[in-house]
């Protein structure tokens, strides 16, 4: 009988055990950095990965109660690097038991196959994140009084979901740069994912860094649910072609989202921020409401709409060209007839091999003559 060959397991830390054991490493990184609770003298350096720092208690006037509030700084890498770590197991997970069955069931080819993966981790981190900041939004009541947007700045001091929130935001978006190697994502769509990543890395960041907090809490709920709209249209045409109704609704809320942001931005940045300007630029104490950084913040966020709004025309132009073709019917081709037509050869009027004279009647046959 003949036995099947195992494959050869690949060398330890080269490309292919990396690739196909990279949730594993994670997770081991994570039991390390858990397991140093264990003992005292590893606690302290583990409880920076694990716990969110910088927390500071403030009473307010005339009432002794105490509410724990939470600031920014730069022990906040190592707490985004841990949740990294978190993110590149649940995208695994998220891959191995949900996306991989759906690919199995609906045989995509390896182009859709690419498309439906990235669709499907978007669409779930997107509507999360939508829920998440919405009660956030919610039980603050950010939305309620736009005008602390500035009224109460700077915002150094965050809530506890406010910072988490935003660590979670920002370990998300750092994760998806590895998973561009780990996914081995095609050459073709590098530049694009990469793109996109970077500048939530940046807005995200930006704003966690130079406390505007809640505004950019209030204006990535809208963007997220308009991402998700697009990306959960995009699941369902990759399931059945004809299922394109939900790339309108999405249209209609982007430019309804981008009117938004740009309008909430020239007010905050341009007309609110600008009445509690620090022309000192004390970064102790956290106010950044100085010209140079309003500009540069408004520039950034106006440039990024304009971009969003180029690429959302070129997109619905290449669909509208292909609905267009689909309209139009092929034209048939019809072959031309050549002028010189050759001649056909003589062919003696026979019928079953025997031939015939004008009128029908056959050739006699001449009789042998008997020798």
């Amino acid at each position: 009988m003949g036995c099947r060959r195992k494959k050869k397991s690949p060398a330890v830390l080269s490309y292919e055990f990396v690739i196909q054991n990279h949730a594993d490493i994670a997770i081991f990184l994570v039991i390390c950095l858990l397991l140093g609770f264990t003992f005292e003298v590893s606690a302290k350096y583990a409880i920076v990965f694990i716990a969110v720092q910088y927390s500071v208690t403030c009473t307010t006037d005339g009432n002794s109660k105490q509410f724990l509030f939470y600031e920014s700084g730069p022990k906040d890498i190592a707490t985004i690097f841990f949740y990294m770590l978190i993110a590149i197991n649940l995208h695994a997970v998220i891959q191995k038991y949900i996306l991989d069955k759906i690919n199995r069931y609906l045989h995509l080819s390896k182009t859709e196959h690419s498309k439906l993966n990235e669709s499907g981790q978007l669409a779930i981190f997107y509507l999360f994140s939508c829920i998440w900041g919405a009660t956030i939004l919610i039980a603050e009541e950010f939305t309620m009084n736009p005008i602390s947007l500035w009224k109460y700045y700077p915002h150094s001091y965050m809530l506890f979901q406010v910072k988490f929130f935003y660590i979670c935001q920002i370990a998300y978006w750092l994760h998806a740069l590895p998973e561009l190697y780990f996914q081995k994502v095609r050459k073709e769509d590098i530049l694009r994912q990469l793109c996109y990543i970077c500048l939530y890395v940046i807005h995200i960041s930006g704003a966690y860094i130079l406390n505007f907090q809640h505004l950019g809490l209030i204006l990535m709920i809208p963007h997220y649910l308009v991402e998700f709209s697009f990306h959960a249209s995009h699941l369902f045409y990759l399931s059945d072609k004809n299922k394109q109704k939900g790339f309108t609704v999405w249209a209609l809320l982007f430019i309804l989202v981008r009117l938004f942001t740009l309008t909430l931005s020239v007010l905050a940045f341009g007309f609110g921020l600008a009445r509690v300007e620090n022309p000192g630029f004390p970064i102790a104490e956290g106010n950044c409401s100085v010209l140079p950084v309003r500009i540069g913040c408004l520039s950034v966020v106006c440039l990024t709409q304009v971009w969003m709004m180029w690429k959302f025309i070129n997109f619905q132009l290449k669909k509208w060209r292909e609905h267009v073709k689909k309209q139009i019917p092929p034209q048939k081709i019809t072959p031309r007839k050549n002028k010189r037509t050759k001649k056909k050869p003589y062919r003696a009027n026979s019928v079953n091999g025997a031939a015939k004279l004008k009128g029908g009647q056959s050739p006699r046959i001449r009789k042998s003559k008997p020798v």
